[in-house]
């Protein structure tokens, strides 16, 4: 395979109608959490224009539980004008189903002991895969990293009335072209913005705003720069008003390339967003970007996956692989060896060491910050699978 090539990713902003749907279904987890740090939930929304449909399955003490008002609040607080998505007149439907008296078993898994956290097996059957590499300080790959930073330029440009006919609904393209596997230049940005229905901007204010207010100050602070030979395509399809749920809808879970490694690396491409902290398909996925991004900051690897098969019913996953792509001195075998030795990656270790039940409480919204921007390398977050505590025991 040749190593020279041009890869793109994709980001989206916050008003975008399937990051809508994270946000509420991870707004869910939050507030359950909040009152129940063992709650079980899945919760999971789709949405059109002016409806929106959660779905929420439940386990827990919790006692104060309005999915709709928790949907409201999030949408509120993105920040669309009433006549794209009104968040208080829009019409809810719920499906809400309790199974706490059959379901809600509180684990005080720092107390457990180690045959006890054996106990606690997996619930569904899932592959997940973490990966890392050395393209930038997150160690996550080029394309997505710089896709998101750009995505999350434009909500504040959006947010703080800098161009105030933007609307929260954005979508962002970046192509790198790489030589000898490595990310070497920037090929192209496409920013596709959406803008409110009496917007005087035409398509070359527009763009001027874009490169103005977007691009140039995010590639001020970037190691690989755009330069003249750079494509910049801005709305190339022209104008667009309106945006959001009134022109397209959305689903949770439906964006998992941009939740993970933006399609330069494997994902299992289950929903992260909507699901307690015991759901293995969600902090499988954290684990094993945690095992990954940690091989590759011991400078065992310059790039590192790891995947991880779990099935119903037992604790231990029933495979661990690595692969480092030719980028290591050691054999990839030695490299799953010391993991193993080093994690544990039963469900309920990865939960306990982690501290993933405590995070609502003691960061208010943890999980709703994360549905937008990626789940892996948000440092800013301070979340507990970027750490490269265990990197040293790697070596």
């Amino acid at each position: 395979m040749t190593s020279n090539f041009i890869f793109t990713s994709e980001s989206v902003t916050r008003g975008h109608p399937d990051k809508i749907c994270d946000q509420v279904s991870d707004a869910i987890v939050d507030h359950f959490l909040k009152q129940d740090p063992d709650a079980r939930i899945v919760a999971e929304c789709a949405v059109s224009s002016g409806v929106m449909f959660i779905s929420t399955h439940y386990a827990s003490s919790a006692t104060s539980i309005d999915v709709s008002e928790i949907a409201r609040r999030t949408v509120s607080e993105i920040g669309y004008p009433k006549e794209i998505f009104d968040a208080n007149d829009c019409t809810i439907l719920s499906s809400i189903m309790d199974h706490s008296e059959t379901d809600y078993t509180p684990l005080d898994l720092d107390a457990m002991s180690d045959k006890e956290i054996d106990k606690i097996t997996a619930r569904q059957q899932t592959s997940v895969f973490g990966y890392a590499c050395d393209h930038t300080e997150d160690l996550l790959p080029y394309p997505i990293w710089l896709a998101h930073r750009l995505a999350y330029r434009m909500d504040v440009v959006q947010s703080i009335k800098k161009l105030p006919y933007l609307l929260p609904d954005a979508e962002i393209q970046v192509g790198f072209k790489f030589e000898d596997g490595q990310p070497a230049r920037i090929h192209s940005i496409t920013l596709v913005a959406t803008q409110s229905e009496n917007s005087e901007a035409d398509i070359e204010g527009l763009r001027k705003d874009m490169i103005d207010k977007v691009i140039k100050p995010v590639m001020k602070k970037e190691r690989i720069k755009s330069d003249e030979d750079t494509i910049i395509h801005i709305n190339p399809g022209g104008i667009r008003k309106g945006g959001g749920p009134s022109v397209h809808s959305g689903l949770t879970g439906r964006k998992t390339g941009i939740d993970t490694y933006g399609g330069y690396a494997r994902s299992s491409g289950a929903a992260l967003s909507g699901k307690d902290p015991m759901r293995i398909d969600r902090v499988g996925a954290y684990i094993a970007r945690y095992a990954a991004k940690n091989v590759v900051a011991a400078g065992l690897a310059g790039e590192c996956e790891v995947q991880l098969s779990y099935s119903i019913g037992s604790a231990d996953p029933v495979s661990i692989r690595v692969r480092t792509f030719g980028s290591s001195e050691l054999d990839d075998a030695v490299i799953a060896d010391r993991l193993k030795q080093v994690i544990d990656f039963r469900p309920g270790g990865i939960v306990r060491d982690l501290g993933l039940k405590k995070l609502s409480a003691q960061l208010g919204g943890f999980y709703r910050k994360l549905a937008v921007y990626g789940h892996m390398g948000r440092r800013e977050l301070e979340v507990p699978w970027e750490s490269t505590a265990i990197a040293s025991k790697l070596k």
